[in-house]
C-alpha cells in the first residue's frame, strides 16, 4: 500500500501540461433510462457545458494543482465564444485557442441515464480540423508534457514530435478514431493510454493482458496503458515484462461521461511531476472514480485534496500477469 503523501503536489511552480484536441459544447440530458427505440424521452435535469476529451483532460490537469493550456479549434461563432470563455473561467489558459472562419464550433447532446452510462450524438464541422498550425521544440519547451487526444490529428503529431525533440512526455489518449489516425500518432507518442474499445479495435483482441502485449509489440518504443471502465486499468512493466492491473475502486456511478479524460489529465498531470508508474495508475483511476459519482461530465473532476483523501481508504494491490507467446 502507497501511503497518501505519494500523491501529494511537489513543491515549486505547479507543473505545466498542454493539451491538445477537442473542444466541444455539450448538453447533458439526465434520464431514468437510455431510450431503446423511437418516440420522446423527458429528462428529469440538463447542463449545457463546454469539454471534450483534450477540454475535460486540461480542466483535471488545473482541479488536480496544475498550470493546464489547451490547444483547440473552434469555429467563429457564438458557440466557439462559449466554448472558450466557458472553459477560460474553468481556470484553463485557452490562449492558444484557433478560431476557423467558415467552420462551425463542435457540439454534442448527451443523455445519461441512472446507472451513469450515456448515449452521445456529436458533431464535428469537417473543416474544423482541417487547420494546421506550425508546432516547435521551442514552443513546447515551456510545458512539462503534453498531451493530446485524436480529434485534431494534424496538430496533434506536430505537438507529439515537438515535445519527443524537446525531451518531454509526450502522451497520447490512444480513443477511437478514424481508420490510420492512431496509427500516424503512436510512433511519435513516448506514452499511449488507449480506451479498452480502441485498444480492442486496434489490437484484434479481446483479453486485455493479451491486447496490452500485442499493442507493446506494436508500439514498442512507448508505454502501453488499456483503461477499461469498472475493471480497471491495465500497463505493460517494461521492467519485468508483464501486465500489471489496477482493480477500479468502487463507487457508485452517477455519470461516468468525461471519466476516460479525467484519467487522462491525471496521468499526464502525474507524469509530468515524475510521480512513479504506479502511483501514477492509482492517481489517475482514482481521480476518474470520484468524477463517476458527480452527474454534470468534467464538472465532477475532484481536486487534489479529495484525490488523496480517498487513496488513503483505498489499499487495493496490484496484480502481475506473465504474458503468454502472442
Amino acid at each position: 500500500m502507497t501511503t497518501s503523501t505519494a500523491f501529494e503536489q511537489p513543491p515549486g511552480l505547479a507543473r505545466r501540461v498542454l493539451c491538445v484536441g477537442a473542444a466541444v459544447m455539450d448538453t447533458l440530458f439526465r434520464v431514468r433510462s437510455l431510450p431503446t427505440g423511437q418516440g420522446k424521452i423527458l429528462p428529469y435535469d440538463m447542463l449545457q457545458i463546454a469539454e471534450g476529451m483534450a477540454s475535460s483532460a486540461a480542466f483535471a490537469v488545473a482541479r488536480l494543482g496544475g498550470h493546464a493550456s489547451l490547444w483547440g479549434a473552434v469555429g467563429n461563432d457564438a458557440t466557439g465564444d462559449r466554448i472558450i470563455a466557458d472553459l477560460s473561467e474553468s481556470g484553463i489558459d485557452t490562449s492558444g485557442m484557433l478560431r476557423v472562419e467558415g467552420a462551425r464550433s463542435a457540439i454534442s447532446t448527451i443523455l445519461v441515464d441512472d446507472q451513469g452510462e450515456r448515449l452521445i450524438v456529436p458533431f464535428y464541422d469537417a473543416g474544423l480540423h482541417e487547420t494546421v498550425k506550425p508546432v516547435t521544440a521551442e514552443d513546447i519547451s515551456s510545458f512539462d508534457a503534453v498531451l493530446v487526444d485524436v480529434r485534431w490529428p494534424k496538430v496533434a503529431l506536430r505537438t507529439l514530435l515537438g515535445a519527443r525533440e524537446a525531451g518531454k512526455p509526450a502522451i497520447l489518449d490512444g480513443d477511437v478514431a478514424s481508420d490510420g489516425v492512431i496509427e500516424m500518432l503512436a510512433p511519435a507518442a513516448s506514452h499511449i493510454v488507449f480506451s479498452q474499445p480502441a485498444a480492442e479495435r486496434l489490437s484484434g483482441a479481446a483479453e486485455l493482458v493479451k491486447v496490452v502485449g500485442l499493442l507493446k509489440r506494436k508500439f514498442e518504443h512507448a508505454f502501453i496503458s488499456v483503461t477499461a471502465g469498472e475493471n480497471g486499468c491495465f500497463w505493460f512493466d517494461a521492467l519485468t515484462g508483464e501486465v500489471f492491473h489496477l482493480a477500479a475502486p468502487k463507487v457508485r456511478a452517477v455519470d461516468t461521461l468525461a471519466a476516460g479524460d479525467i484519467f487522462h489529465g491525471a496521468f499526464a498531470l502525474a507524469t509530468a511531476e515524475g510521480m512513479p508508474i504506479e502511483e501514477t495508475m492509482r492517481f489517475a483511476s482514482m481521480a476518474a472514480a470520484l468524477k463517476c459519482q458527480v452527474f454534470g461530465g468534467r464538472t465532477g473532476a475532484p481536486n487534489r485534496a479529495e484525490v488523496g483523501d480517498a487513496l488513503r481508504d483505498w489499499d487495493v494491490g496490484v496484480s502481475r500477469s506473465a504474458l503468454l507467446p502472442l
